[in-house]
């Protein structure tokens, strides 16, 4: 484990008295051009322009029913469902998602490993990479909640004090997106602007957001204008299939009304080179289970 860095300017002001636009200051693609890697230099391209990679069949038949398997293994125990870690829908009071599955699941775990997802990590970041946060999320049918717009970086530089936009996120399908339960929804190209929020952060927002969000939220006029200038892109895809994104998209889940679930794994993998510092607009840091301050980078 490492120490974190001392803090460092703002580049990404937010949670002020009103929303601040900011362009992005960061590269997308932080690899020199010709680094090898599992990702073609194409879709490398494209991940630059959109801010987005899809994968059609990331983990085989045979893995997703094992991937399956463990989650619905967790989110029967009793244990798991008891531990702060898990995030209870509040409506059914089923498990919404469970947090750090890679350190509580051996099996996930070693996913994390898995060259085909720390690989592509390591390509986009140009840099040996940590998780700075996995979960599963469990998005039954008849009703499962969905997730309000908003950008990952938002939150993770507010909350959790990552200073530069040098994450990514997979979310790895383990049963069917359809384009009517409640699939990612993405801005293509929104990752090229910052969205400051209005509003301070409330100490331990984290119980509230995780559940429904209010801090970090942008407003009906700023999300508009983001619509109508980049368009909406609704990802579908059969179990095993991925999306890689990048961490300032803007992006959105609707509710799961239809009898199908969707359920995923997600990683978040962060650069070792922007560690966690304090946090740059909440009063305390969120929980390590959510951001990680063990900087290992995963071998």
């Amino acid at each position: 484990m490492t120490t974190a860095p001392e803090r460092t300017a703002d580049l990404y002001p937010t949670r002020g008295t009103s929303e601040v636009i900011t362009p992005r200051l960061d590269p997308v693609v932080w690899s020199e051009p010709g680094a090898s890697g599992p990702i073609q230099p194409s879709e490398l391209r494209d991940f630059d322009r959109d801010g987005f990679l899809t994968v059609e069949q990331l983990i085989s038949p045979d893995e997703v029913v094992t991937y399956r398997a463990e989650l619905e293994r967790l989110i029967a125990d009793p244990q798991i469902r008891a531990d702060e870690r898990s995030i209870i829908e509040p409506k059914s009071q089923d498990v919404r998602s469970v947090f750090e599955v890679h350190k509580i699941s051996e099996v996930f775990a070693e996913l994390v490993h898995d060259p085909r997802v720390v690989g592509r990590a390591r390509q986009i970041l140009g840099s040996d990479v940590y998780v700075h946060q996995s979960r599963i999320n469990v998005k039954p049918g008849f009703g499962a909640s969905g997730f309000y717009w908003h950008s990952d970086f938002e939150t993770w530089h507010a909350e959790d004090g990552l200073p530069n936009m040098r994450t990514v996120s997979v979310s790895i399908a383990l049963t069917e997106n359809y384009d009517t339960n409640g699939g990612l929804m993405i801005m293509p190209g929104s990752h090229r602007t910052f969205l400051g929020c209005a509003g301070a952060t409330p100490k331990d927002n984290y119980k509230q957001s995780l559940k429904m969000q209010d801090a970090g939220t942008p407003s009906d006029e700023a999300l508009t204008n983001l619509a109508e200038r980049h368009g909406i892109k609704l990802f579908t895809g059969k179990a095993g299939s991925a999306t890689w994104f990048d961490c300032n998209c803007m992006h959105g889940s609707g509710d799961n009304i239809t009898p199908y679930p969707r359920s995923n794994v997600f990683i978040v993998f962060n650069s070792v080179e922007n560690a966690a510092v304090e946090p740059f607009a909440a009063p305390i840091r969120r929980p390590e289970f959510i951001g990680a301050r063990d900087f290992t980078p995963v071998k």
